[in-house]
């Protein structure tokens, strides 16, 4: 979830797993430095993080310092690369890095391999603007897959998918959501309050997929078939996953290669 940078009761009671104080985007460049010295954190128990200006902006160094005076669970840095600037960024945060570019999404394996990266995340938006393409799913499907690549390699938790535009229609979000979960997304980014409910939903393993999932699951021994169809440890694997994500038990381990 994000919101702008004056504590906002509604993101923070919504159901998000987080709050995301916006400093960049959500912030005309003349308001930036009243934003940053409105920040707070106390007004949720939610995790909070602080989206900061990007490296090269007239607003970064300024942001990060506010940063490291705050109690946060981390910032996200946007338009990340792989720059040396990045390279030598030194803050105690863990960092959510937002891939937003042709050079991010190439760079995404040294991004996400960095110490202090905790996670990568996508702007689809500002980087269709990037390569010039639409935001349709065939367009994004490459870098997608890349973040989620990335990520495993790094052994970093899943990415986070960017925003759904649509704030009238929370069955957008929904289906958004479910698609990213198909491809290996852990989570997606969020604008309003009304989508959250909407995005749990689409992240969430449908009915089918649990009542599957716990069939293969109580298969015995090793390769086996349930319904017809072969199942080894790969497939019980990934059944393991969606009872994991369902919070029907408590974690997984994936097989390392």
């Amino acid at each position: 979830m994000r919101t702008s940078s004056r504590p906002n009761w509604s993101s923070a009671l919504s159901g998000a797993d987080a709050v995301i104080i916006d400093l960049e985007d959500a912030v005309a460049p003349a308001n930036k430095e009243a934003a940053r010295s409105a920040i707070r954190t106390d007004f949720t128990d939610l995790p909070v993080f602080l989206r900061i200006n990007p490296l090269g902006t007239p607003w970064h160094e300024a942001d990060l310092a506010a940063a490291e005076a705050l109690s946060l669970a981390g910032i996200m840095l946007p338009k990340v690369e792989a720059t040396a600037a990045f390279t030598q960024l030194s803050t105690r945060h863990r960092m959510i890095a937002l891939v937003e570019s042709a050079r991010g999404i190439a760079d995404a394996r040294l991004l996400a391999a960095h110490p202090r990266v905790a996670r990568l995340a996508f702007g689809s938006f500002d980087y269709c603007a990037d390569i010039g393409c639409a935001h349709h799913r065939d367009a994004l499907l490459g870098a997608r897959t890349e973040l989620v690549l990335a990520s495993r390699l790094a052994e970093r938790a899943p990415p986070l998918d960017g925003v759904t535009a649509a704030l009238d229609d929370p069955t957008i979000a929904e289906d958004d959501a479910r698609y990213d979960q198909s491809l290996g997304f852990g989570g997606k980014l969020c604008v309003h309050p009304s989508q959250i409910a909407a995005v749990l939903r689409g992240m969430r393993p449908t009915e089918t997929d649990i009542a599957w999932a716990q069939r293969i699951v109580a298969a015995e021994g090793g390769a086996s078939s349930v319904g017809g169809l072969m199942v080894d440890e790969p497939v019980k694997c990934r059944a393991r996953g969606i009872l994991a994500r369902a919070g029907l038990v408590a974690s997984y381990e994936v097989p390392q290669p």
